[in-house]
């Protein structure tokens, strides 16, 4: 490639895919109980299983945006290298990441004017973001340039679908998503919410099923619904909260039912799954529509 694609921790790549691409990383920040942590650090591995483990234990788990003096750091010395920057930024709808790394951005622009300086809301999270990552890296490689890979991202990001469904609604009610009347009384009825990330980068619920595997199923429902044809060769994210044996069995589903032959499964990343908390699974493919 000959420009740098900049995104989010946000985007739960694996990190083979990671170090292959030479992808650019700014990690957002978590506080357990008060300490604050990075979601992202290259070369280092994070217990995500131990950060679950740790949800489930009550433990305070608040969020807040990437360092900006860290990103500043990283852009400047791309740029000062003499690349072009493409960055892919976690939803608008979702956290201020992407405006306050846009503005500082156009801060850059003004003092690098022989730089091209691309900033993408994506609208899209968690492996919905990483997905859209992965088709710019496809494009970059042939030999695309940067405007028609940022072109090719704002066209087809509305058609990045993202299927979520939780275990325990009493983190999306800590996290402001559900009251706590629908919390309790879901958990009560063993009720599972199926939810997507809509036109405008949010998460909404769309319906509610009783019992875990018919909210797994229907993940992949949908996917059979609006995915893209031929479904078959599409690349497939899954990303989960600890729950890895239901993640491989969507993988299954997806496999069989329509012949996909890559599916991607990682974690949900601690500044995601803080607020959707541990059972998340999410879906992610190309549809007609979200």
């Amino acid at each position: 490639m000959d420009f740098e694609i900049v995104t989010d921790s946000s985007s739960n790549l694996v990190e083979e895919m990671i170090d292959e691409f030479g992808l650019h990383i700014l990690p957002l920040t978590f506080m357990v109980d008060g300490e604050q942590y990075q979601s992202y650090l290259k070369g280092e591995h994070t217990d995500l299983k131990q950060f679950y483990t740790m949800m489930r234990e009550g433990k305070v788990i608040t969020t807040s945006l990437p360092n900006l003096a860290d990103s500043e750091a990283l852009m400047r010395g791309l740029l000062e290298q003499g690349r072009d920057i493409l960055y892919l930024g976690f939803s608008s709808g979702l956290s201020g990441t992407f405006e306050a790394t846009e503005l500082l951005m156009k801060q850059l622009a003004g003092e690098f004017p022989n730089r091209k300086l691309y900033a993408v809301d994506t609208l899209a999270a968690s492996g919905g973001q990483g997905l859209l990552v992965w088709h710019a890296v496809q494009r970059a490689r042939t030999g695309s340039s940067i405007d028609e890979v940022r072109d090719w991202v704002e066209a087809n990001k509305l058609h990045l679908a993202h299927w979520f469904t939780v275990d325990d609604l009493m983190f999306l009610f800590r996290g402001g998503r559900v009251s706590r009347t629908s919390a309790w009384a879901g958990t009560m009825l063993n009720i599972k919410p199926v939810m997507h990330v809509d036109d405008e980068g949010r998460l909404i619920p769309m319906s509610k099923v009783r019992g875990r595997k018919k909210s797994l199923n229907a993940l992949v429902d949908h996917m059979e619904k609006t995915a893209i044809a031929p479904i078959g060769e599409q690349m497939v994210f899954i990303t989960h909260g600890d729950c890895l044996e239901e993640a491989e069995y969507v993988a299954e589903q997806v496999k069989s039912r329509f012949g996909v032959k890559e599916v991607v499964i990682n974690y949900v990343d601690p500044v995601i799954g803080a607020h959707s908390g541990p059972g998340t699974m999410a879906l992610f493919f190309l549809a007609n529509e979200r």
